[in-house]
């Protein structure tokens, strides 16, 4: 039987880079040329990574890339913090940690929120599985035992390959 359309979602190949950020300047750096790609705008970003990896962190220096003044909470108790970036930007970033009731996902809105415009960032994605679509990006950040940090990229979408291919990767 031959094959004779696309698949919906097809996953690039050649597809993943793993860096080595052997400080914070280096994940500044990481999140500053990330932020210069027009494939973030409406990217979704999974993060992760155990406790202390460096993922708020991360998302932090990356909302300032973008323009973001002011305190910069963890979502961890909210789920949710969204923010605006100078250019009009919408920006979600999300801390699954703590999100264990599915029917939280309809009654909060994420699905209206994943389906609009703007940036996704996710920390502990895997704690929402089965909700949110398949990320443009993961991105898994592993705290070494010299304090550096080895982190992996993975494109999933066409988009996601856009953004490796911006960061030379």
């Amino acid at each position: 039987m031959v094959d004779d359309h696309l698949p919906i979602v097809e996953t690039p190949k050649n597809s993943g880079r793993t860096l080595h950020w052997r400080s914070e300047h280096d994940t500044g750096a990481f999140a500053r040329a990330l932020a210069a790609s027009p494939a973030l705008r409406n990217a979704f970003i999974a993060l992760h990574g155990e406790l202390g990896a460096g993922k708020t962190t991360f998302v932090r220096h990356l909302l300032r890339a973008l323009g973001i003044e002011g305190r910069i909470k963890s979502p961890t108790y909210a789920v949710v913090e969204p923010h605006e970036a100078p250019d009009g930007l919408a920006i979600f970033h999300f801390d699954f940690y703590r999100f264990n009731d599915p029917r939280e996902w309809d009654d909060a809105g994420f699905r209206d929120i994943f389906a609009g415009p703007g940036l996704k960032l996710a920390e502990w994605p895997e704690n929402a599985a089965g909700r949110t679509p398949i990320a443009d990006l993961a991105i898994k950040i592993e705290a070494m035992t010299d304090d550096t940090r080895s982190v992996t990229l993975l494109a999933n979408t066409p988009r996601g390959s856009d953004l490796l291919a911006h960061l030379g990767a």
